[in-house]
């Protein structure tokens, strides 16, 4: 069954770019188009088949610095790639020590996009495997 990522973005145009090269890449989707939306499926019994985030972190209801803050309440364990079209260091360093697992530029190169993505599902198997262990 191919793992599933959630694209949160306020642009539904970008969203629907990210779904299709995503799916071209193997995976499903599912998307957001807000933070309190990816909040709701990541509270509810769907979160359960979202292996992957991608994450903006400029959106009008919720930053997402915010979001990221509350996955990390609710113990999500899902790794999360942030995108944003400010590509400062601070920005970057800000959101890996967040949580973040992984930071992208927009507009995203599709290499770089599958690259971030396999190692990010790279980073959720041993996750899983060390879960498993314990």
């Amino acid at each position: 069954m191919p793992k599933c990522v959630l694209i949160i973005d306020d642009d539904p145009a970008q969203r629907r770019i990210l779904a299709e090269a995503i799916k071209r890449l193997g995976f499903e989707t599912k998307t957001a188009e807000g933070g309190s939306q990816a909040i709701e499926i990541m509270e509810s019994p769907e979160a359960d088949q979202v292996s992957l985030i991608l994450l903006d972190l400029v959106m009008p209801d919720m930053s997402g610095h915010e979001v990221l803050a509350h996955l990390k309440k609710i113990n999500a364990s899902q790794p999360v790639i942030v995108q944003t079209a400010n590509g400062s260091i601070d920005t970057a360093i800000e959101a890996m020590r967040a949580g973040a697992s992984d930071f992208v530029v927009k507009p995203v190169s599709m290499e770089r996009l599958e690259v971030s993505l396999k190692n990010a599902m790279k980073i959720e198997a041993l996750t899983v495997e060390i879960s498993r262990i314990k």
